[in-house]
């Protein structure tokens, strides 16, 4: 009787969730197998092939290393199966069946014999963690666990939110009070020093530029040159390891996600929450010819948006264009921010070029679009901050004001409109021409009403900004007319041309004590009035201390001096980070007086009022020449009323306060009636020598030139 051989045993796999599984129910735990799936739906097979866990974290694989699995099963294009010894630290890649790895045996054992080149790669969409090892990219395992002893998320409310969108290694790369071996890095940015200067400053959320895993684009890596932005994904699940120490790096994945979360609690133990600028618009192997490392490799048809002809269809600049028609993209993308939730307690996301995101089978945007519906109804992502960059560069891309209830949009207008009113116009007036009226300042003022009410949403919708990371800083707004980015080696080509700056006088650097006093005094109304409006302001770090660029408004390649903040302060950047921390509590105790939800509900009032104190009429909105505008702020019964007087022209103007017969039925602080304005803050070069002034109803006070001053009620 002849004994048949035994058959390798395997295990019944799942294809459910994607990526790897320790436990899947009615999958056998046996000789610790784990669950691969893989949404693979542009090809027939697919196999994994991974290394032992105790692989040296810094050696690079080959052939004789690896094991081999294939994933036999496939559900709806997903290829999954049980695999044997894939442990915590074990490498591994994904290859196509029909490209089969010289030298690996699929019986899952190391083949005999000298080592061949390993072909072509393609990482898990959804490992926890990227390595690269002599240009090849591979996945690796990390425990989730992690000890945040009892450091929950802050929960801010959107009313009392101010965003500081920061960049990991510019924010600390040059402080002089933290470790060098900490600037930079994750870790920096949670360094004790960091963290007091933040919560001094008043901010309640640091919004980080990309920090998922990317790469630098081929052809900056050939000039020499890098993507500091980090807008060029590889991973959605996995954080960059670039940006951590050197001892995490050298510890592994492990420890770069360790360093990670460390950064995130010590930040939420200061009440500060922490919000992730993600790309999920499109990925780093660009366009056709590009590099594969993933999504082309296993469904370049499914992944990314194609047009008729089957050509890439590019909304985004950048060569492809992820396809949110398909629902597997849409639920990649859930599941990445689902896992920065609960594993790393991301608070919130401000989704690059989100217009991309919400386009439907004819490529036009939807605000009923499926990923737009399932994230504000995640359970998971209750409570998290959505932010939309509501444009992209594809055909009918901008829609700012148009995104669902739920959501919050990035202001393009507010940003207009705010540089032209007192920068743009400032250079207008000064050459003899003409400036904008106050109308649309009001509307931003007042948060954008007209824009976000087709939508149902309120004032908390304006995510108010007037500067960014693309762009110029607030300081080389009021430096310089015209960009200047040669550092980048486009023949300054790059970058928007368009910016409604002014220099002042004199382009970019200067001792004229004149043109210093004036730009100084432009930037403090810019960020007044951005602290000072209906919405949530965002704050780009820097401005609040004159960070320069030195003119480059498009400095995505620059990890260098041009992008870090120089910590090193003169005098007039002191007194604009005064400026901005006094305005910021300003805020906080304006907002502190006022019910619980406004400005959510139109419980207030927004009272505006000529020179002469007396009600703004038609003709007064719409006259350019018109350059003054009281605005009186405050809800019936609250406990903080504002006064703020806006003064965006040339000359120092006599005005009256508003009128008494204009204040019946509005009181100041705890109940009594309006009696007294006290000069709390004015942007003017001598303007803190008046404050604490008195002054009554209908009073006369001087308001200088280009300046802002508020008073309290």
């Amino acid at each position: 009787m002849t004994v048949a051989s035994q058959p390798v045993r395997r295990h019944r796999s799942q294809p459910f969730p994607l990526g790897l599984a320790d436990r899947v129910p009615g999958v056998a735990e046996v000789d610790g197998a784990v669950n691969l799936a893989v949404y693979a739906p542009g090809i027939t097979a697919l196999d994994v092939v991974y290394t032992d866990p105790a692989f040296p974290v810094d050696a690079v694989p080959t052939a004789a290393d690896l094991h081999r699995v294939a994933l036999d099963d496939v559900t709806d294009h997903v290829h999954h199966g049980t695999v044997p010894g894939l442990g915590y630290g074990s490498l591994y890649a994904l290859v196509a069946h029909d490209r089969r790895i010289a030298g690996v045996s699929r019986s899952g054992r190391r083949a005999s014999g000298t080592p061949k080149p390993l072909p072509q790669l393609l990482i898990d969409p959804y490992g926890d963690a990227v390595v690269e090892r002599n240009g090849l990219y591979w996945s690796t395992r990390v425990r989730r666990d992690f000890d945040w002893n009892g450091a929950g998320r802050p929960h801010t409310p959107l009313r009392d939110t101010i965003v500081y969108e920061a960049h990991v290694i510019g924010q600390t790369k040059l402080h002089p009070g933290i470790p060098a071996e900490l600037r930079g890095t994750y870790a920096g940015l949670a360094h004790p020093v960091m963290v007091e200067y933040l919560r001094h400053l008043g901010i309640t959320a640091v919004e980080l530029l990309p920090v998922h895993h990317h790469r630098d684009e081929d052809h900056l890596q050939q000039a020499g040159l890098e993507n500091y932005w980090g807008y060029n994904t590889v991973s959605f699940f996995a954080p960059h390891p670039g940006y951590a120490t050197a001892a995490a790096r050298a510890g592994g994945p492990q420890a770069v996600q360790d360093e990670f979360k460390g950064m995130v609690k010590l930040l939420h133990e200061a009440g500060i929450e922490v919000l992730l600028d993600v790309v999920y618009n499109h990925t780093a192997e660009e366009g056709p010819g590009g590099p594969t490392f993933c999504w082309r490799g296993l469904g370049d048809e499914h992944y990314y948006r194609h047009d008729a002809s089957g050509r890439y269809l590019d909304t985004t600049g950048c060569g492809n264009t992820l396809n949110f028609n398909d629902p597997q993209v849409v639920r990649m993308t859930l599941d990445s921010l689902r896992r920065w939730v609960t594993d790393f307690q991301i608070d919130g996301f401000r989704f690059d070029l989100a217009v991309t995101l919400c386009r439907d089978g004819g490529h036009h945007f939807t605000h009923r679009h499926p990923f737009l519906v399932a994230a504000q109804a995640d359970p998971i992502l209750a409570g998290t901050k959505l932010i939309s960059e509501p444009w992209d560069v594809g055909s009918g891309g901008w829609q700012t004001g148009h995104f669902p209830l739920g959501w919050s949009d990035w202001n393009d207008r507010f940003r207009d409109v705010v540089r032209d009113f007192w920068v743009a116009d400032r250079g207008a007036l000064e050459h003899g021409g003409h400036g904008g009226s106050t109308a649309r300042l009001a509307d931003c003022l007042s948060g954008s009403a007209g824009l976000f009410e087709s939508s149902g949403r309120s004032a908390l919708a304006s995510v108010n900004l007037v500067t960014a990371h693309d762009g110029f800083t607030l300081q080389d707004l009021v430096s310089y007319d015209e960009k200047h980015n040669e550092a980048n080696g486009e023949d300054n080509r790059d970058g928007t041309s368009h910016n409604r700056s002014y220099n002042h006088g004199a382009e970019g650097s200067t001792e004229e004590q004149d043109i210093l006093e004036a730009r100084a005094t432009t930037a403090r109304n810019v960020m007044a009035t951005l602290l000072l409006s209906l919405g949530v302001p965002m704050i780009t770090a820097g401005d609040e201390i004159g960070r320069s660029q030195g003119g480059n408004n498009n400095a995505y390649c620059q990890n260098n001096g041009i992008s870090w903040t120089d910590w090193e302060l003169d005098e007039r950047q002191e007194r604009m980070l005064a400026t901005t921390r006094r305005l910021i509590a300003v805020r906080k105790e304006f907002l502190a007086g006022q019910p619980y939800s406004y400005p959510a509900r139109e419980l207030g009032y927004l009272k505006w009022f000529n020179e002469e104190g007396q009600p703004m009429t038609e003709a007064a909105w719409t006259d350019s020449g018109q350059r003054l505008l009281q605005l009186l702020i405050g809800v019936p019964g609250g406990r903080s009323t504002g006064l703020i007087v806006f003064n965006g022209g040339l000359e120092t103007v006599p005005f009256r306060l508003p009128v008494p017969e204009e204040l019946r039925g509005i009181t100041g602080e705890h109940g009594a009636d309006l009696q007294a304005f006290t000069l709390q803050l004015s942007t003017a070069h001598h303007g803190d020598l008046r404050r604490g002034a008195l002054f009554a109803p209908g009073d006369r006070d001087m308001i200088e030139a280009t300046s802002i001053t508020l008073y309290s009620v």
